[in-house]
């Protein structure tokens, strides 16, 4: 297929959040990213912080805004008012803190209720760190499970060692482009459709 006819000078930006527990490493993880090093700073992150990354997806340059969120309850209400205007979501939680996920399902069900009316299948993936740690209290068939009945993709991630982190966020960068991709299109199919003088020859008797 073709795809879009998106100028590649076009820079395409998506802003993606990442939600989860308190203390499940979501700085460390956005830092591993963006900044290729453990951050091993443990400073609660107050509302939100933005780290941006630029990385090539089928020849469109993908400008990622990456919205690093407090996990902190009391910081909820506000949290939740940074999922507006989202192209893709990461819910993360710590394999070794049993609690952090079985927080998910409030996490996930809280993101989809304030992300204004999209379809279901929002861009979303799943990420289970601290693999490196040996008192593991989440076992990963357990979290398969959970993403496989929500239709997930699940990366077991690492902050510390840098285990599959870039690969958790290009696959959430993809799946947000095509669907950028694909409002992008109906959005344009929908406006050719609105040009009265579009219709073919059939009003002659």
């Amino acid at each position: 297929p073709q795809g879009l006819s998106m100028d590649a000078s076009k820079k395409v930006d998506l802003k993606i959040i990442i939600i989860g527990a308190l203390g499940v490493g979501k700085t460390s993880l956005l830092h591993q990213y963006v900044h290729k090093t453990f951050y091993e700073d443990y400073r609660t992150t107050l509302g939100a912080s933005i780290l941006t990354k630029v990385l090539p997806v089928d020849s469109t340059p993908l400008k990622l805004q990456i919205w690093d969120t407090g996990g902190q309850e009391r910081f909820r209400s506000m949290v939740s008012t940074f999922y507006k205007g989202s192209d893709g979501c990461m819910l993360a939680f710590d394999v070794t803190d049993r609690e952090s996920f079985e927080a998910l399902d409030n996490w996930r069900d809280d993101f989809l209720e304030k992300v204004i009316p999209r379809e279901q299948d929002f861009p979303m993936v799943v990420l289970g760190n601290k693999i490196d740690l040996s008192d593991r209290q989440v076992p990963k068939e357990t979290a398969s499970a959970w993403c496989k009945e929500k239709d997930i993709p699940y990366f077991e991630v690492s902050a510390k060692n840098n285990i599959n982190v870039a690969e958790a966020f290009e696959t959430l960068a993809k799946q947000a482009l095509s669907t950028y991709k694909g409002i992008f299109e109906s959005y344009l199919t929908d406006s050719i459709k609105l040009t009265p003088n579009d219709k073919p020859k059939q009003s002659c008797c």
